[in-house]
């Protein structure tokens, strides 16, 4: 029973790690971060990276990529691609329920819009395996596009849920405050941040 409640522990927060946003393989070049590596979102440039991990075990890397002037803590109001490098298995359900949890820290809503945004994205994601990428697409007052090898594999139509979305990673309410500060490092060292 020990075993059970800990293995399903260890799912459920695999999952909550992985869920939500979706990054990319939009571009291969992109991932390598070189200085002529083309960004995933026109005019972006990788703002920063970091690594999720759960007892010791790498659930996914992510990146950030952003326009100049990006502000992290006004980050709705800026278009942005965020990358998911999934070190870990995970089904798009799993992703899309963990999502939905992690996305009441950031903001309220209905349990009617829990239930359409967690079966949109479950129908908008692919399941994962290690290596896979998957990137997230924000546009202020738009929805969630996600692409995984340099196509569109879904997407979410509702602003509301691609803001709350993206808040699991960038909100300053977000469960990992350690990898968002990561996310926002070159924001922060290049004084773009909040005065």
């Amino acid at each position: 029973m020990k075993n059970i409640a800990i293995s399903a522990l260890l799912v459920g927060a695999e999952a909550v790690f992985f869920s939500n946003f979706a990054i990319a393989q939009g571009a291969e070049g992109a991932a390598s971060a070189s200085p002529g590596a083309s960004a995933p979102l026109a005019g972006a440039r990788l703002v920063g990276q970091g690594t999720m991990r759960f007892l010791g075990f790498e659930v996914y890397r992510a990146r950030l990529w952003a326009q100049p002037g990006f502000d992290a803590d006004l980050y709705s109001a800026h278009p942005l691609a965020l990358e998911l490098t999934y070190q870990r298995n995970f089904t798009a359900e799993a992703i899309a329920k963990r999502s939905i949890e992690e996305m009441r820290r950031v903001g309220s809503f209905t349990p009617q819009q829990a239930t359409r945004w967690q079966q949109a994205l479950q129908a908008a994601l692919p399941d994962v395996k290690p290596g896979d990428r998957l990137l997230g697409l924000y546009q202020p007052g738009a929805g969630a596009v996600f692409k995984m090898g340099g196509r569109v594999v879904g997407e979410v139509a509702d602003a509301e849920f691609s803001r709350l979305f993206f808040g699991i990673w960038l909100s300053p309410q977000t469960s990992e405050p350690g990898l968002r500060q990561q996310l926002i490092a070159a924001t922060r060292t290049a004084g773009q941040g909040p005065q």
